[in-house]
């Protein structure tokens, strides 16, 4: 093999956007096949390597592969074995969501029986808790758009240049939840709310008055050099362990003020000690 060939297989949770991905991916130039038997993978990465002249190869298995799942993991020993740099990108999203969207769609869940779409739903997360475990990326589709998704897929599979680690710096409002996706939490509460302020209320933290307020306390200023840190400390072992993205979610109460300029200011740390970085703001624009 002249150049490695780069394989991802795009899996999840019905419903959380497999579509969405894989028709990013074929859009960034990946030969894509959708619900192929785990058992054939090896022969489409080699029969696109000889046919097409492709090195990106993104394959779709999940739970419409009926008793034929469950040889994925064989599969992808195999792949890995054969030298191909394989990575796995789960989708995911909260049982509440998934069930909304088949309601609305109007079509069965794959693994719906006789019983209802929630007990299908669940069937499928305890079916994929180990795939999801083992994923290189997760990606929790529950707060985001078609277009979220898809500039999520383009930052992660977009530029041909591998980078040694990339970072999602995420900003959220707790009183809407933790992300489920997160790899590391940090808790902004500790910092003055300047939405007791009314000059500020309205601002963001994206807003220079904001942003200037919150870096003006030296604990601020000293958290952001310890994470930014931290973070460094522990991307030899995410590499070592096979991990190259990571989400590192920041919060405070709303997700307005201070997880917003807290999230940009620690993106450009991290950007400085080499990580690729993205930056989203999951609750900016919710209340």
């Amino acid at each position: 093999m002249s150049e490695l060939t780069s394989v991802v297989i795009v899996t999840g949770m019905s419903g959380a956007g497999r579509s969405t991905a894989t028709r990013a991916l074929e859009d960034l130039g990946w030969f894509v096949v959708d619900n192929l038997p785990p058992t054939l993978i090896s022969e489409v990465v080699d029969y696109v390597e000889s046919g097409n002249g492709s090195n990106k190869v993104a394959v779709v298995a999940d739970v419409r592969g009926g008793k034929l799942f469950s040889q994925l993991s064989e599969s992808l020993e195999s792949v890995r074995t054969a030298g191909n740099d394989l990575r796995i990108v789960f989708l995911d999203a909260n049982n509440d969501v998934l069930v909304r969207r088949y309601e609305s769609s109007r079509r069965p869940h794959p693994l719906q029986k006789e019983d209802n779409i929630l007990a299908a739903v669940e069937r499928e997360r305890s079916l994929l808790g180990d795939l999801r475990s083992e994923s290189d990326l997760v990606i929790d589709t529950s707060n985001l758009n078609v277009h979220d998704l898809r500039r999520a897929i383009e930052d992660a599979f977009g530029d041909d240049d591998i980078v040694a680690l990339h970072a999602t710096v995420l900003s959220f409002g707790f009183k809407y939840g933790i992300p489920v996706d997160a790899d590391m939490v940090a808790d902004m509460r500790f910092l003055p709310n300047p939405h007791w302020d009314p000059a500020m209320r309205h601002h963001t933290g994206k807003d220079a008055d904001v942003n200037d307020y919150v870096l003006g306390f030296p604990e601020a200023k000293e958290f952001l050099d310890k994470y930014a840190g931290l973070v460094e400390l522990v991307e030899d072992g995410y590499l070592r362990e096979g991990k190259r993205f990571v989400t590192i979610a920041l919060g405070c109460t709303g997700g307005k003020h201070r997880s917003v300029a807290m999230a940009e200011n620690l993106a450009v740390r991290l950007v400085k000690k080499g990580v690729e970085v993205s930056v989203v703001h999951r609750d900016l624009g919710r209340e």
